[in-house]
């Protein structure tokens, strides 16, 4: 099926047909359409038929993680594997030479629904951050509350993410090596008023993978030029560290992801988490057992 080239959306047309964009296509949407069902972003048999389908806020930044993820989200709807309504977002955050009509153009010759936001968080935090402290954090504040807001006026019950499985893993270690904490982006997560998901259907997706996607693709990149200027960033600094860790011995991130899928409270050390005081021995099973000993035991010779 998702190989019929006449049975196929817009984002994808153009695509190279060779074997291996093939194979990348469908491993995209195979393990996109995974955690979507292992993280249950969509309700199935809750819903009123009648009702009108659930609507996702589809955030695009126009980097190669928005692009695939859009791509996909659109593939899988597009073939009836996806019944949610979609609506591409980007916020516009004021930087200096954003190339304001990319994102627009190319999102009206795919017919994708959207909306386009402006709103200048840029100044704020130049303000704000002093010299030489990195933008992130409150970028990243800012820029969620205005997702949510526009979420909320758009009637979306969620708002989406292009986090990928590196992303994922970078934050856990992040985490580990900063925060002193074990925790990382979730794929599925409930805003703090409970009103609004935020999913990220891309967590089982390599970004490898969508580079060679949205490169195959030749989609309108945009570089981030706020984040992207700055040396030394935490995140950058773990990345290096994955990717050695990648190069000497291949296949180590996928498992170590697989590792989060996978967690045992019993062996950490988090009381929160397991009830270590209430864990208590049975008596009975630690006794020595008896033994069942013959009366008149065989004798045995020298030779035995």
């Amino acid at each position: 099926m998702l190989d019929d080239s006449d049975e196929i959306h817009p984002l994808f047309h153009g695509a190279p047909s060779s074997t291996e964009f093939r194979k990348l296509r469908k491993r995209l949407v195979r393990e996109t359409r995974a955690a979507i069902e292992t993280y249950g972003m969509v309700e199935a048999g809750l819903r009123d038929p009648d009702a009108p389908l659930p609507k996702w806020l589809v955030c695009l930044s126009g980097g190669k993680d928005s692009y695939t993820l859009l791509a996909v989200l659109h593939e899988l709807k597009w073939r009836g594997l996806l019944p949610v309504e979609l609506l591409a977002c980007n916020l516009d955050q004021g930087q200096p030479g954003f190339p304001a009509t990319v994102l627009p153009e190319f999102l009206e010759r795919m017919g994708v629904p959207h909306r386009i936001e402006y709103q200048d968080t840029y100044s704020i935090v130049m303000d704000k951050v002093p010299q030489g402290r990195t933008y992130c954090a409150l970028c990243s504040r800012l820029r969620r509350g205005n997702l949510y807001r526009i979420a909320r006026e758009e009637g979306c019950s969620a708002v989406v993410l292009g986090h990928h499985r590196d992303d994922i893993l970078e934050t856990f270690f992040m985490n580990l090596f900063h925060g002193g904490r074990l925790a990382t982006m979730p794929p599925k997560l409930l805003n703090e008023e409970g009103d609004l998901f935020v999913y990220r259907p891309l967590a089982f997706v390599a970004e490898a993978d969508c580079e060679k996607f949205a490169r195959a693709m030749n989609y309108p990149i945009i570089p981030c030029d706020l984040c992207g200027s700055q040396d030394g960033l935490q995140r950058q600094q773990v990345k290096q560290i994955l990717d050695g860790w990648e190069a000497r011995s291949p296949g180590r991130r996928q498992v170590m992801f697989r590792a989060l899928m996978n967690a045992r409270p019993s062996h950490l050390l988090d009381p929160g988490l397991f009830d270590f005081a209430g864990l208590m021995r049975d008596p009975a099973a630690a006794a020595p057992a008896q033994a069942d000993f013959p009366e008149n035991p065989p004798q045995l010779s020298d030779r035995d």
